[in-house]
């Protein structure tokens, strides 16, 4: 057996798999996101611990594991995450900004006054909006922690954190420092004049090493917190973006997907860097040796809808209830275009300042036409990603679609007709990031002899295809829904003043 952890934006998921690369149990626990000021997203790496030790405790009851049987243990980490630690990798801050915190804007403004933006982007593949990145926020934490940063031996991400309580090792993956802010993506490592021009050293840095390597075992207190054997062997491991893919069967050239999460995506398999300074790909090394994983995406996926589901239509409706009601609304729910970055935006939507907009919306509508229209919206900010990723890399004309909005029959059809491909749903739909780290192990303790045995875990369970006229008729709302985009994209700066009254010199009692 093996277990792997995913350390996610909303939860801890926790996988057993056999050699086969089967699920055999799974497990969600959950933490919460703090929202202390504008822009800043913070998690407790407690929490993070936290989860995997119930996660792992109720895998290991749950399919009745044996200790002796479990060959290694391999975690898939949200990115962009700053994990400050002492000498004994001990956290220095109660809660870190995780990978959507966007505080660091000054200091990439001041970092960029040195690099030209476009040549950071080429060099790094670092396309999501600069403040996101590990780099600037450790500028941030200098300026404004500075006895924080003083007091700091190392930056971890999230897994790499997770990993150094299990074994007392600290490293990290190139597929994770590819998401530093800082790393050379043609050299393989991180790039000394960045971090010149960021005033920031190396040693800061934790040291690289390949995903599949084993770091070490289980501590004493650890095999005990987890109900394991001390001793049982952990791999390095690898960045969410980098596990999900090779979990969605990426572990060859020309492969796409769609993951259909709080955030959305759509990613390629290639053996090249997919860069394009307009469009702003992001590109991880991945976790397969010899390949990159490039990718597009929109913020505003399964978090909008939730937020949809949970603040306007009562909080307690399922889901599932969401798109039963949506499905009572025609193609183009009415003329209601949903512009669905509410959780910000891409370069390409507006940045972190973008916000969401319900446009057309009239007297006639209703709720089932404000859901479809979410759904939809969804679709839409995904399309271009499908048309740029299709243009820029020769991929398969077929989209594999993994995560949770996978399961909706209504929102894969919608998929389907917006992106006008066959989209297909296997056995492996939230599971992919586990499945993604549990080959890791598979592959670093030597039981497989490379990454292509995922593709047996795969068994298709729906195809959907596209309707020639429904596609035809999303092609006309796309023109105006691009529009829309636009007109938020304009109101952004203007708007994100609205939302911090002390800007205008407007506070609540007056």
């Amino acid at each position: 057996m093996i277990i792997a952890f995913d350390i996610g934006t909303s939860g801890c998921k926790a996988g057993a798999y056999d050699l086969e690369g089967t699920n055999v149990a799974e497990t969600f626990v959950g933490y919460p996101t703090s929202y202390p000021s504008p822009l800043q997203h913070e998690q407790r790496p407690a929490d993070w611990w936290s989860a995997v030790v119930e996660s792992c405790r109720t895998l290991v009851e749950r399919a009745s594991i044996r200790p002796r049987d479990v060959m290694g243990l391999g975690l898939s980490g949200q990115s962009l995450a700053l994990v400050p630690v002492d000498r004994h990798c001990q956290p220095l801050l109660e809660s870190v900004p995780i990978w959507s915190d966007a505080r660091a804007q000054r200091q990439a403004d001041k970092f960029f006054t040195r690099v030209p933006e476009e040549s950071w982007y080429l060099t790094t593949g670092n396309g999501f909006p600069p403040p996101l990145y590990t780099l600037f926020k450790l500028m941030w934490l200098r300026e404004h922690q500075p006895e924080v940063f003083v007091s700091m031996d190392l930056v971890l991400g999230s897994k790499d954190f997770i990993n150094a309580r299990l074994t007392g090792q600290s490293a990290t993956d190139h597929s994770y420092a590819s998401g530093f802010g800082c790393y050379n993506l043609l050299a393989h490592d991180y790039d000394r004049d960045l971090l010149e021009a960021a005033g920031l050293h190396v040693a800061l840095l934790p040291r690289i090493v390949p995903s599949t390597t084993i770091l070490g075992g289980l501590s004493a207190d650890a095999a005990r917190a987890l109900h394991l054997f001390r001793g049982t062997p952990v791999v390095a491991g690898g960045v969410d973006n980098a596990c999900m893919a090779a979990g969605a069967r990426e572990v060859v050239a020309g492969r796409i997907y769609c993951s259909l999460g709080s955030s959305n995506w759509i990613t390629v398999s290639a053996d090249r860097p997919i860069l394009e300074p307009e469009s702003r790909p992001y590109v991880f090394d991945h976790v397969v040796p010899g390949l990159y994983i490039s990718a597009l995406s929109t913020f505003g996926g399964g978090s909008s809808v939730n937020w949809l589901r949970e603040s306007l239509f009562g909080g307690d409706m399922e889901i599932e209830a969401l798109i039963e009601l949506a499905a009572a609304s025609p193609v183009g729910a009415r003329g209601l275009i949903c512009v669905p970055t509410l959780a910000g935006g891409t370069i390409l939507e507006g940045g972190p300042e973008a916000r969401g907009a319900l446009i057309g919306l009239d007297l006639l509508h209703s709720r089932a036409d404000v859901a479809r229209s979410f759904l939809e919206g969804a679709a839409m900010s995904l399309r271009p990603a499908v048309v740029m990723m299709r243009r820029l890399a020769h991929v398969n004309d077929e989209m594999l679609l993994v995560g949770g909005g996978s399961k909706s029959a209504l929102w894969r059809q919608i998929l389907a007709d917006v992106f006008a491909l066959p989209v297909v749903r296997t056995g492996v739909d939230q599971q992919a990031a586990t499945l993604g780290a549990a080959a890791l192990v598979a592959v670093g303790v030597g039981a497989w002899s490379d990454f292509t045995a995922v593709d047996h875990a795969h068994r298709e369970r729906d195809r959907d295809v596209p309707s020639l006229n429904r596609s035809r008729t999303y092609d006309g709302i796309f023109e105006v829904f691009l529009q829309a985009v636009a007109q938020q994209r304009y109101l952004a700066p203007q708007l994100a003043k609205l939302r911090n009254p002390e800007t205008q010199g407007v506070h609540a009692h007056d």
